[in-house]
């Protein structure tokens, strides 16, 4: 059963955060929290603080990839993208902004996907949510900032690689966190950005992960077997 204060996400994030455009991607416009919104006070007293509100800012993974995608809007001109682990929902927007014909945004977190709903609206393009355990066919898979612990990149890794073994493709955004598997990225481009909300440009990658690495990985494909995450 969804939190009780899963009813007052939408009208607190409309209310109490600001709708900020990016510095580094002027066309794109995120609600953000800021000192006076109270966000960790509302999580608390709603009872929704069980995971840290990561969908509030953007990150540098997703702000690389955002940055990628308007230069390069051939990567997804006219095709059917997934977003995995959607977060804001920055990066399906910004899919969608350079010319997507549709993005399904993979997001766990149900605070998230209220947030990628309302962040949709205000930049004027439809993100679809999607909550099947067996991804729909795609033409690309795009995933900013999801390796960021061991543990996280035991999960998702086994998932993309076998994505890309099947012959969709799989762009990663990344700034060159401890736990990043390089071995399996192929550099594509550098980009300096914000990450998590601060002010000191980092260091971002956008990468695509190399498929033939596959092996004997377990794991579920896109369209065909339930995902483990």
């Amino acid at each position: 059963m969804p939190a009780p204060g899963l009813k007052s996400a939408a009208p607190f994030i409309r209310e109490r955060m600001e709708l900020r455009t990016l510095p580094f991607c002027p066309e794109i416009r995120l609600y953000t929290p800021t000192p006076q919104t109270g966000l960790n006070s509302w999580l608390v007293a709603e009872g929704l603080d069980a995971a840290p509100p990561y969908w509030a800012y953007a990150w540098g993974g997703g702000a690389a990839l955002a940055i990628y995608l308007r230069d390069h809007r051939e990567a997804v001109a006219g095709k059917t993208v997934l977003d995995f682990g959607a977060g804001s929902g920055l990066v399906a927007i910004a899919a969608l902004k350079a010319g997507a014909a549709r993005v399904y945004a993979v997001e766990p977190d149900p605070i998230a996907q209220v947030a990628i709903g309302l962040n949709a609206a205000a930049n004027h393009v439809d993100v679809t949510l999607w909550h099947a355990p067996v991804w729909p066919d795609v033409d690309l898979v795009l995933a900013g900032d999801v390796f960021y612990t061991a543990d996280v990149v035991a999960q998702t890794l086994p998932l993309l690689r076998r994505t890309a073994d099947a012959g969709t493709p799989v762009l990663v955004g990344d700034p060159y966190r401890r736990d990043l598997p390089r071995e399996h990225l192929q550099p594509i481009a550098d980009y300096a950005v914000p990450d998590m909300g601060g002010r000191e440009p980092v260091k971002a990658g956008v990468f695509a992960l190399r498929p033939g690495h596959g092996g004997n990985v377990s794991g579920p494909l896109p369209g065909n077997r339930s995902r483990p995450i």
